[in-house]
């Protein structure tokens, strides 16, 4: 029994070895499959979808960018004016400054006073509001001139969108006729494939207005 011990002892040593081993081997499988799936890790390539955005926004930053560089200094002065004139800044500014002019002139803060009946103030607040609102409107008619073009932009795209989508309605009604689909001889599909007229669009909605609007 004594020469038996040793012998038990060994084989039990021996399996307590093959489980920490297997433990530590399925643990690191683990580990790297976690690493695996961490998104963080993950090498997946771009989608055409996102690259289509991307490069969507580089151009429009790019056009926004063109089109802040070609302002005159004219136009850069009246956008600071106008950028100004729009900020909590420029209303404390005045409260403080048109406050102190009206109390000192009442008598209530110590000072000359040079303005008591308050003509200069006016004729101030008058000149101040008409080169206020000259600047402002200088900064919404290049505003206007930018927003015509993104409009006539987004019109060029929509008749291209259409004239495109028209195309693969032919195609595929055509498609659908050979193959004899019951819904290619859909009345509605032939109204769908003709191409769209901007000029006859606009008279109709000329001619849908009331007669004040027109």
């Amino acid at each position: 029994m004594e020469a038996m011990e040793p012998l038990q002892r060994a084989r039990c040593g021996a399996r307590w070895g093959q489980i920490s081993q297997s433990s530590q081997s399925s643990q690191h499988s683990h580990s790297s499959h976690s690493a695996n799936m961490d998104p963080a890790h993950s090498t997946q390539p771009k989608s055409e979808l996102h690259r289509v955005v991307e490069r969507n926004i580089t151009a429009l930053l790019q056009s926004n960018r063109e089109a802040e560089q070609k302002r005159t200094r004219e136009q850069r002065i009246a956008d600071r004016i106008t950028r100004f004139t729009g900020s909590l800044v420029f209303v404390y500014f005045h409260l403080i400054l048109y406050g102190a002019w009206i109390f000192v002139n009442l008598g209530w803060i110590a000072g000359p006073k040079f303005d008591p009946t308050f003509v200069i103030l006016a004729m101030e607040a008058s000149v101040e509001a008409i080169f206020l609102s000259t600047f402002i409107l200088i900064t919404q008619n290049r505003m206007s001139q930018l927003a015509e073009r993104r409009a006539e932009l987004d019109l060029q795209i929509s008749l291209l969108a259409e004239h495109e989508i028209t195309r693969l309605l032919t195609l595929v009604a055509q498609m659908a006729e050979r193959m004899q689909v019951e819904t290619a001889r859909d009345p509605d599909l032939a109204g769908l494939q003709e191409e769209v007229q901007p000029t006859e669009i606009l008279k109709e909605i000329e001619k849908s207005r009331p007669e004040g609007e027109r």
